[in-house]
């Protein structure tokens, strides 16, 4: 039985060993695997030289897009000016289509003026052609045998008066198929000239729609390859800006470490290993950081944000949490830091002291007595730094606790237990 005892004591004995071994190893892993501050810092240079390349790409992106926009813009321009020159030439082909319809109308007409010409001139020649063959039938009667077989002077004054007669008729026939020949001849001048205008003209219709297509392809053709880069200039601009924003999540989760790292590094360096909690202060873990509540004993008189100011009555901003004690109360600091500033301020904090906790906040403490702690002193979390009192802008004793985190002053409630 007591063997057994032992046998028990010793499996947890070694069970412990086993766990101290494990949480030991746990910790020097820890150790191993947290970075420097300035490893990090190492990674945050490079992150903001990979962030700056990036950055000179996106500017390049975008004065290539304010180009490619600029061109957009000439060629939208020019495609306006082509367009008014389709307009033209569209109203130039309207033209051209009427002085062919006219044309046609001219040549039909003047046609129609050759035909009946032609007809009249048919008709001259054919009765030309019966004169003719009524001589010849009657047989060889020249103009000389019709005189000389006059019976006497007034049948030969008679046979002159109608010799005459027929050559000027035969004159007027001649004079009349030759101005008609002539007119025939004019016409078909004519006719043939507008003919060789209407074939200028189809080719000027057909020139005119050649330019109108090529001009319209040229347009649509270079301003939709300029849309297209654009776009394709915008979706890389967009990408490379989508990339800068990760390098600059990426720069702030690293200077976050590098805060962290830094001060673990001060702790490690500059404050106490153990804390002060003497006091027996109310204490509050938010985001693994652990905060003192500066007073043991208070009352709460006026929080943080807006409120009626106590000298003018009027609303305005608070910047702290005011936490009423009695006189010369024991103030302590909220956490471990180092005191930034420790002295008074007429007529606004009176006796303060700044602490800055080394990761981005710092808490401040007003209106005291006296302080105790002087500029550049480390001191533990829970350490006294001063007394309640009324010093400065102030109705009453109380103590005036702040907290700011980098640059802005922040609600003490969410961090101290109150």
């Amino acid at each position: 039985m007591n063997k057994s005892k032992k046998l028990v004591s010793i499996i947890a004995a070694i069970m412990a060993a086993i766990l101290l071994l494990s949480l030991l190893l746990g910790l020097m892993t820890s150790v191993v695997h947290a970075a420097s501050s300035k490893e990090i810092e190492a990674q945050i240079k490079e992150l903001e030289k990979k962030k700056e390349e990036q950055e000179k790409k996106n500017k390049d992106l975008e004065s290539k897009l304010a180009e490619n926009n600029l061109q957009v813009q000439n060629m939208a321009d020019r495609k306006s000016g082509i367009d008014q020159q389709i307009a033209l030439l569209y109203d130039q082909i309207i033209t051209i289509n009427q002085i062919i319809s006219a044309y046609n109308l001219m040549i039909a007409d003047k046609q129609d003026e050759l035909d009946a010409n032609l007809e009249k001139l048919e008709l001259l020649q054919e009765a030309y052609k019966d004169r003719i063959r009524a001589m010849e039938e009657q047989g060889e009667v020249s103009y000389w045998s019709v005189i000389f077989q006059a019976n006497s002077f007034s049948d030969l004054l008679d046979r002159l008066n109608m010799i005459a007669e027929i050559a000027r008729s035969d004159r007027n026939r001649m004079e009349q198929i030759r101005k008609l020949a002539e007119e025939v001849e004019q016409t078909k001048a004519e006719l043939d000239q507008q003919k060789a205008q209407l074939e200028l003209s189809k080719q000027d219709l057909q020139d005119a729609q050649g330019e109108l297509e090529v001009k319209s392809a040229e347009a649509e053709g270079l301003l939709l390859a300029l849309i297209l880069a654009s776009e394709e200039y915008s979706d890389l601009l967009e990408e490379g800006e989508k990339i800068t924003s990760d390098f600059m999540d990426e720069l702030d989760k690293a200077e976050k470490e590098w805060k962290d790292a830094k001060y673990r590094e001060w702790l490690a360096t500059s404050v106490p290993p153990t804390t002060n909690n003497s006091a027996g202060l109310k204490t509050n873990t938010v985001n693994g950081i652990v905060w003192y509540t500066p007073l043991k004993s208070y009352t709460i008189t006026s929080k943080f944000g807006l409120r009626k100011d106590p000298f003018t009555q009027k609303l305005s901003g608070h910047d702290g949490l005011d936490m009423a004690a009695p006189k010369n109360t024991p103030i302590y600091a909220t956490r471990a830091g180092v005191v930034s500033f420790a002295g008074y301020q007429a007529g606004g904090a009176g006796y303060y002291v700044w602490i800055n906790h080394g990761d981005g906040f710092r808490s401040i403490y007003m209106h005291m007595t006296r302080f105790v702690v002087k500029e550049g002193q480390t001191v533990e979390a829970g350490e006294l730094i001063g007394y309640v009192g009324s010093t400065g802008r102030s109705t009453g004793n109380h103590l005036h606790f702040g907290i700011k985190y980098n640059s802005t002053m922040v609600d003490p409630q969410k961090y101290i237990k109150t």
